[in-house]
């Protein structure tokens, strides 16, 4: 975690969840040719539903029904396909991303720690929150990518009193909990990478894309743990492209990802998705108004080229390419 600037940059610190008290919102549904109804739905949904809207359009042929309404009926039909790509998306992609805690245990448990005792909800019962963060599935070996400042307390503990726990997805839609091992890190692109001893076949990793062809515009989506609300989706568009952002030691990451899909703190490590599922970077800062700490919706992710070049050698060596010589 460093300093803001004026109009600031705030690397997403990892933090605990706030108490906050959530009102439903209320909205009217569509006044529509296609009526809901509360019966289940019908085998062939998507046939059913194109059937109407022929029906609806025949209907237009022999003036029953006024053209603004058949115009309607389809813009509804194309907006519920939309969602039902996010819905997908959301849900292949969910068992991917990984609910990162930073845990400070006491002094008196350093022994226990350092001895080996099993990791567990039991024996760190009293071990304290430094922070929370995201993180994704990088392969079937277990290693994690995520943010470096999300872990940098854990990378720069010499006394041993620091550790990462990590809740994964398993087959059932539940969560299980995992110690993580820091492996290597990269203050320079503010990346980690963590390894969970798991089952390959309780393993999903992640699908990688590419950030070469990205367009303005384009429609993306993050998918996180903002403030310890595990698995929060919210989306948006690629805002802009090859910004400067500065990264945990001072220097600058060149070429971030700009988008408005809502990142918030907790939503560090996590992915930045593309409307094929495909993972175009890793979600690490945002702009805050000055004096408030409200996000403005100018949002940064470190393009997964960049992610591409550096996990590799972070996994092997422990450091970047260009810190080993």
């Amino acid at each position: 975690m460093y300093g803001c600037r004026t109009e600031p940059m705030v690397v997403l610190a990892p933090s605990p969840p706030p108490s906050v008290s959530l009102s439903p919102r209320s909205c009217s549904p569509p006044q529509n040719l296609l009526v809901k109804s509360t019966k289940p739905l019908p085998k062939d949904y998507n046939g059913h539903r194109r059937a109407l809207l022929l029906l609806a359009s025949s209907s237009l042929l022999l003036g029953f029904v006024p053209s603004s309404r058949i115009a309607r009926a389809q813009e509804i039909y194309e907006l519920e396909e939309d969602e039902r790509r996010v819905v997908r998306i959301f849900q292949e992609m969910s068992p991917s991303v990984v609910f990162i805690k930073d845990i400070q245990i006491k002094p008196n448990a350093k022994s226990a720690a350092i001895d080996g005792l099993e990791f567990s909800e039991d024996n760190l019962r009293d071990a304290k929150v430094e922070g929370t963060g995201s993180g994704f599935i990088w392969d079937n070996y277990g290693h994690i990518v995520t943010n470096y400042h999300v872990i940098a307390k854990l990378a720069t503990d010499q006394a041993g009193f620091h550790r990462c726990k990590v809740y994964l997805d398993d087959s059932s839609g539940g969560s299980f909990l995992k110690e993580a091992k820091l492996i290597g890190f990269d203050p320079d692109y503010d990346l980690a990478v963590l390894k969970v001893d798991v089952e390959k076949n309780k393993l999903r990793p992640a699908l990688i894309g590419s950030s070469r062809n990205l367009r303005v515009g384009q429609s993306c989506l993050a998918i996180g743990n903002p403030y310890g609300y595990e698995r929060t989706l919210t989306t948006g568009v690629v805002s802009g492209l090859g910004r400067e952002i500065p990264s945990p030691n001072g220097s600058s990451i060149r070429g971030a990802v700009q988008t408005d899909a809502a990142i918030n703190a907790g939503n560090s490590g996590g992915p930045l998705v593309d409307s094929y599922g495909h993972v175009i970077g890793v979600n690490t800062a945002t702009f805050t108004r000055k004096g408030t700490g409200i996000s403005s919706g100018v949002n940064f992710a470190i393009p997964i080229d960049i992610v591409v070049r550096t996990i590799p050698y972070l996994i092997i060596y422990g450091t970047s390419v260009r810190n080993r010589f």
